[in-house]
């Protein structure tokens, strides 16, 4: 019986491979600088002045120079205002944000009716670019059509930020298109922090303003360009794009992936989403076997369930590594970041599913009306 559940965990170890086995990168076009169309960055920013600094300085030391930089400073309480004014960047103050809108999807749609580029870039201000990933993304737009959307790589710097590892793993996977079917499988949405669009592909979806009362609108708004048949092409940030997610504390870290990472899950491809709870089991199920070999200390249930075991390390440290700069002793010991995802993924759907409301930098927000608006 213990062989058998071997195969069995060995064979949801596998399936790590299959729902996250590929992640392609924007690259570098070889046009002119001329030759590319005008570009307008948008840029949604609330109490925004210790990450917005670095988002324009890394646009400032681009190559590539797109037509404008708008930055929509929506109710800050601090210098964001005047750091985008100081930058030489286009400054515009939200107006009050409409009943049925939340904050930034309001920003982004007041942003897009101003911008005259015919490709948009929609930037969460606590992204940076990396050299010449302004250029890579606008190549890669301009190679694919309809709307191309980026998961920025994910730095991390202090030890609690190791606890986003699991979350990042099992984003990338649930979205769709980096499995071994590669493009064959639609993306069930977007990556939020970078999104790139043609003009005419955003006003002709509706874009925010048709997923204006959405928590987690970047699911939305890919449903809504899915629906007006627009493609959607993903791709990972690494050497492109990067962010610091949530470096503020553990009270910013829980309420971030708290905030919509269940209503995700809940529109993940079934047999995706199938691939992923076996894996997590396998990678739990691994952890308790080996730890009760130990105790019992039978060396050949040891020498089985270690190798299960560090076959997870492994492979997680391989995913890790291929989304940001997650160390090696989080692999290790990725029962840890396991557990708090669990723990997370528990609380994300109390607070959608039950309590309907969910708090991000001050502000609650009602779940209730979470969904595009019908025409």
């Amino acid at each position: 019986m213990d062989f058998v559940s071997l195969i069995v965990h060995v064979t949801f170890w596998v399936l790590g491979f299959i729902f996250l086995f590929r992640i392609p990168r924007c690259r570098r076009g070889k046009g002119e600088a001329n030759s590319y169309p005008s570009v307008s960055i948008i840029i949604p920013a609330r109490n925004e002045e210790k990450s917005l600094p670095l988002l324009l300085a890394s646009l400032r030391d681009q190559d590539f120079v797109p037509a404008e930089i708008i930055t929509v400073v929506s109710q800050s309480e601090d210098r964001t205002w005047e750091i985008a004014e100081q930058a030489g960047v286009r400054t515009i103050e939200s107006e009050p944000v409409p009943e049925g809108w939340v904050g930034k999807s309001w920003a982004c749609y007041q942003g897009a009716i101003v911008a005259k580029g015919e490709i948009l870039i929609f930037l969460d201000s606590d992204t940076f670019l990396e050299e010449d990933g302004l250029e890579k993304i606008v190549t890669t737009c301009m190679e694919n059509d309809g709307v191309i959307s980026i998961q920025p790589y994910h730095r991390t710097k202090r030890v609690y930020e190791q606890l986003s590892a699991f979350f990042n793993i099992v984003m990338m996977g649930a979205m769709g298109p980096f499995t071994v079917m590669a493009n064959r499988i639609k993306p069930i949405g977007f990556f939020g922090p970078c999104i790139a669009v043609r003009n005419k592909y955003y006003f002709e979806s509706g874009g925010h303003g048709e997923v204006r009362g959405a928590v987690v609108e970047d699911l939305a708004l890919g449903e809504t360009f899915k629906i007006q048949r627009i493609p959607i092409h993903c791709y990972g940030g690494k050497g492109t794009i990067s962010f610091r997610m949530y470096p503020n504390g553990m009270r910013e870290l829980v309420d971030g992936w708290s905030k919509g990472f269940a209503t995700g899950a809940a529109k993940t491809y079934i047999p995706i989403l199938l691939a992923i709870v076996a894996w997590i089991g396998g990678g739990i199920a691994a952890t308790r076997y080996f730890i009760e070999a130990l105790l019992n200390v039978n060396t050949l249930y040891i020498l089985m369930w270690a190798s299960v075991y560090l076959g997870y390390v492994a492979q997680i440290y391989w995913m890790l590594y291929r989304i940001g700069t997650f160390k090696f002793y989080t692999a290790v010991f990725y029962p840890v970041s396991l557990i708090f995802f669990l723990i997370i993924f528990l609380r994300s759907f109390f607070v959608i599913f039950i309590r309907r409301s969910v708090r991000w930098k001050g502000v609650t927000i009602s779940v209730k009306k979470d969904k595009a608006p019908a025409k």
